[in-house]
């Protein structure tokens, strides 16, 4: 399992390495810079930060000076916000964007997961029917329309109910909005994947032959059912959990929370080239990093999984 290991993390570093060279040179092949302004800076002042940024540098340069910050956790600083680094955006937007994540997570897990199982155990009663109707309006609903109805209705729209705020994460209530927002269209689709996993894992011989041997039902469901048909809800739940956890720039602009996302918008609007590089090299990192503990979590979960010379 090591060597395994081993070689996905390097995979991961090339990946890594290819995104950020995509990404430096599709920046600096776009017309403009990020000194362009719709009113125009003298030429002189755009000199003056183009040498103190090395933007007047050859590109070769720029780009090895570029990945050698990379190798150092240094992405640099931004352009447009003065004295202020990459890395330190990255530090504030972080926190509200992960703490909305991790609550849409545990809501998606805890929700999502058991209401799957009670589906799919009672296949074709008024319980699936009401849960599977539930999970396919959350899957069609982009999650704007959600959180444009949660503010209409909680927040203001209806008098009556004006329980939610509608701006920033100033209270406990301000999660709520956003949350399920965020939250929607995976629990919804994790609620669906489980059940249609369950499903499938019920139909299976060794389950049958479970049932046959006077197993009780309780434990060939914990022992056999769940935990197989859980698989390829961990497949989902790795790159969902990236997804999630670096935020939803529709989201928290809607909410106006002061996240990741809002920072990665600004930059692109004023070509903020480190700013850009820096959050699309943090997300692909993230993202990698998921897929990688999917892997951990597929041995834990099913011990027929092996990571053995020319299998991986």
């Amino acid at each position: 399992m090591a060597k395994y290991f081993i070689k996905r993390f390097v995979v991961a570093i090339i990946t890594i390495l290819i995104i950020a060279t995509l990404t430096f040179v599709m920046m600096h092949s776009i017309p403009g810079g990020p000194f362009t302004r719709e009113k125009a800076l003298p030429e002189a002042q755009i000199q003056i930060l183009e040498e103190k940024y090395h933007l007047d540098d050859p590109l070769i340069k720029q780009y090895g000076d570029y990945m050698a910050g990379l190798f150092r956790l240094d992405l640099g600083p931004s352009f447009v916000k003065i004295g202020v680094e990459v890395n330190e955006l990255i530090a504030l937007g972080i926190p509200p964007t992960a703490k909305i994540g991790l609550f849409a997570l545990i809501l998606i897990v805890i929700l999502g997961i058991p209401f799957g199982i009670i589906s799919a155990l009672k296949q074709n009663k008024p319980i699936d029917y009401i849960v599977m109707f539930m999970a396919t309006l959350g899957v069609t609903i982009p999650s704007f329309v959600v959180a444009t109805l949660i503010i209409f209705v909680f927040a203001g729209g209806v008098p009556a109910l004006n329980w939610l705020p509608t701006f920033g994460l100033t209270s406990p209530l301000g999660y709520i909005g956003p949350v399920l927002a965020l939250a929607g269209y995976s629990l919804s689709f994790v609620t669906r994947l489980t059940r249609s996993s369950m499903l499938e894992v019920l139909r299976q011989d060794y389950i049958r032959t479970a049932r046959a041997n006077g197993i009780r039902e309780y434990k060939v469901m914990a022992k056999h059912a769940i935990k197989n048909a859980l698989i390829p809800v961990i497949t989902y739940i790795g790159p969902m959990i990236a997804a999630i956890m670096t935020g939803s720039f529709v989201i928290e602009k809607i909410f106006h929370i002061p996240g990741i996302g809002g920072y990665f918008i600004e930059s692109i609007t004023n070509r903020d080239y480190t700013v850009i590089m820096g959050i699309t090299v943090f997300y692909a990192a993230f993202y990698i990093i998921m897929v990688l503990l999917v892997d951990v979590a597929y041995a834990l979960v099913d011990p027929r999984i092996k990571f053995t010379k020319g299998k991986s």
